[in-house]
C-alpha cells in the first residue's frame, strides 16, 4: 500500500513540474522585445519581370526604347545605330538625316555610341555634329563613311571648306574598325590646284576644297583605330582644342594629291599622336600657330612632305609654338624630314623643340629650318621674323636623297636661330654621292658629337643681338 502511495506521489510531482516548465517557457519567450516588421524587397537581380512585360524585350540599340538615360546592357552605353534611324548604307542614298537624328538623341545620353555598322557604305553631306553633349559620347564607324563624289555632286547650300565637323564637345571619342573615304580625286583635278597648269603653274577658277574631319573648340578628345583616306584637302584638323589623343590611325592618299596634310594642329594644346602610319601628298603632320605641348611618337610618315612646324608668320602675323617632341619615328620617301618653315615679316617664336631617334629613308632635306618660306617667286625681303630657338636634334640617322643637302639651316638675317643642339646625327646618301654640303645661315648652336656629314657651318655661342620682345610670345 505504501509503495502504491509513493508511486502516486511521484507521478503527481512529475505532472506538476512539467506544467511549471511549460509556463516558465512561455513566460520567458514573452519577455523578448518585439521585433520591427520588415518587408522583403527583392533586389534588381532577384526581381524578374513578368513574361508579358515589354521590359523583357528591351534592346539598348533600339532608338525607340524610352528607358532611363544611360540604360544599357553593355559597358559602352546606349547604342544609337544609324540604320535604326533610316540610314540605308548603299553608297548612293543620302543618309545625312539619319546620322543627324542619331547624333541628336545620343548627345543627350551619357556614354552613348553613335554607330555606323559594318557592311554598309554611308554617304552623308557636310555636317556639323555639335555639342555640348553628355560626357563619354562615342562616334563609331565600322562601315565606310564618305562624302558626295567630287565638287559637281556637292550640294550648293553646303560649305565646300569642310565635311565632318565636331564642335564644342568634351570627352568624346571618334573610333571604329571602318574607313573614312574622302573621294578626293575630282577635287585634286581642279585647275587651280598646284601643277595643274602648263609648266607647273596653276589656272584660275574655284579652288576651295573641304577638309575631311575637323575638331573645333573641343576638349578631351580621342581619335583611334580608323582608316582615313583620299581627303580632298586636309585629312584631319584640330583648331582651338585642348587635350587630344590620336592613336593607331592609318591615313593615306596618293603622293601627288595636293594639300592633303595628314594631321594639322592649330591653336591647340596638349596633344599626343602615337602608333600611326601616314602617307599623303603634303605634310604628314603639320603644327600651326598657337600650338604647344605636342608629343609625337611611333609614327611612320611617307611618302609625304615630312613633319612640319608651320608654316608660320604669314601676312605679318604672330605665331607662337612651343614644347613639341617627335621621337621614335620613321620618315621615308619624303620631300622633307623634320622641318620648321616660317614666312618673312612674321613675329612670335618657335621654342622648345626636340627631334629624337628618327630614321630617315631616302628623304630630301632631312633636317631643315627655312625662314624664307614662300609659295611664289614674288615674296619680298622683310626685316621681322619668327624667332627660332632651343631646337634639339638627337639620334637622327638614315639615308637622304642627294638632290638636296641633308641639313639646311636658313635662318633670318635679322633674328638668328639660337641654341641648336646636334647629337648623333648620321645621314648617308641613299644613292650616288653628296652634291651639296650642309648649309647654315645665321644659325648658332653646338655639336655634342661629330655629325655625318660634318656641319662646320653651325656657329658657336650666341649672336651679338638676338632681337627684342617683339619676337617672343607671352
Amino acid at each position: 500500500m505504501e509503495k502504491i502511495l509513493r508511486l502516486l506521489w511521484v507521478t503527481m510531482m512529475l505532472l506538476f513540474f512539467s506544467h511549471l516548465i511549460n509556463v516558465e517557457g512561455r513566460h520567458h519567450l514573452s519577455k523578448k522585445p518585439k521585433s520591427k516588421s520588415i518587408s522583403y524587397v527583392p533586389s534588381p537581380v532577384d526581381e524578374q519581370p513578368p513574361a508579358s512585360s515589354p521590359a523583357s524585350n528591351v534592346v539598348p540599340s533600339d532608338p525607340s526604347y524610352g528607358g532611363p538615360a544611360g540604360s544599357t546592357n553593355s559597358d559602352s552605353g546606349c547604342i544609337f545605330d544609324v540604320t535604326e534611324y533610316g540610314a540605308i548604307g548603299d553608297g548612293s542614298t543620302d543618309d545625312t538625316d539619319a546620322f543627324r537624328a542619331a547624333w541628336k538623341e545620343a548627345c543627350q545620353v551619357e556614354s552613348a555610341v553613335v554607330l555606323a555598322p559594318a557592311d554598309h557604305v554611308f554617304m552623308i553631306t557636310s555636317t556639323i555634329f555639335s555639342g555640348p553633349c553628355k560626357p563619354g559620347l562615342e562616334f563609331q564607324v565600322n562601315g565606310i563613311l564618305m562624302p558626295p563624289d567630287g565638287p559637281d555632286c556637292w550640294p550648293k547650300e553646303d560649305s565646300n571648306k569642310q565635311w565632318l565637323v565636331f564642335y564644342r564637345l568634351d570627352n568624346m571619342t571618334f573610333t571604329g574598325t571602318g574607313t573614312i573615304e574622302g573621294n578626293g580625286e575630282k577635287w585634286w583635278q581642279l585647275p587651280c590646284k598646284p601643277h595643274r597648269g602648263p609648266n607647273g603653274s596653276t589656272l584660275p577658277g574655284p579652288c576651295d576644297s573641304p577638309a575631311m574631319i575637323r575638331f573645333f573648340m573641343s576638349s578631351n578628345l580621342v581619335v583611334r583605330g580608323l582608316r582615313i583616306q583620299n581627303s580632298p584637302m586636309f585629312h584631319m584638323k584640330f583648331d582651338g582644342c585642348e587635350g587630344v589623343l590620336i592613336d593607331q590611325l592609318s591615313i593615306s592618299s596618293p603622293k601627288l594629291s595636293p594639300n592633303t596634310d595628314g594631321i594639322h594642329i592649330e591653336n591647340t594644346k596638349s596633344v599626343g599622336i602615337y602608333n600611326s602610319v601616314i602617307g599623303n601628298g603634303d605634310d604628314c603632320i603639320s603644327i600651326g600657330p598657337g600650338s604647344s605641348n605636342v608629343d609625337i611618337e611611333a609614327v611612320t610618315c611617307g611618302p609625304s612632305h615630312g613633319i612640319s612646324i608651320g608654316s608660320l608668320g604669314v601676312h605679318h602675323s604672330q605665331a607662337c609654338v612651343s614644347n613639341i617632341t617627335v621621337r621614335n619615328a620613321i620618315i621615308r620617301d619624303s620631300d622633307n624630314g623634320v622641318r620648321i618653315k616660317t614666312w618673312q615679316g612674321g613675329s612670335g617664336s618657335v621654342t622648345g623643340l626636340s627631334f629624337d631617334t628618327i630614321q630617315m629613308e631616302n628623304v630630301r632635306n632631312c633636317i631643315i629650318i627655312d625662314q624664307y618660306y614662300c609659295m611664289t617667286k614674288g615674296c619680298q625681303n622683310e626685316t621681322s621674323a619668327v624667332s627660332v630657338r632651343d631646337i634639339s636634334y638627337r639620334n637622327i640617322k638614315g639615308t637622304y636623297d642627294v638632290r638636296s643637302a641633308p641639313i639646311h639651316f636658313a635662318c633670318s638675317d635679322t633674328i638668328a636661330c639660337t641654341n641648336i643642339t646636334m647629337s648623333e646625327v648620321e645621314l648617308l646618301p641613299h644613292e650616288g654621292e653628296l652634291v651639296d654640303d650642309p648649309f647654315c645661315w645665321n644659325a648658332y648652336g653646338i655639336q655634342q658629337t661629330l655629325t655625318i656629314p660634318p656641319i662646320d657651318c653651325l656657329q658657336d655661342g650666341m649672336p651679338q643681338s638676338i632681337g627684342d620682345d617683339a619676337y617672343t610670345c607671352s
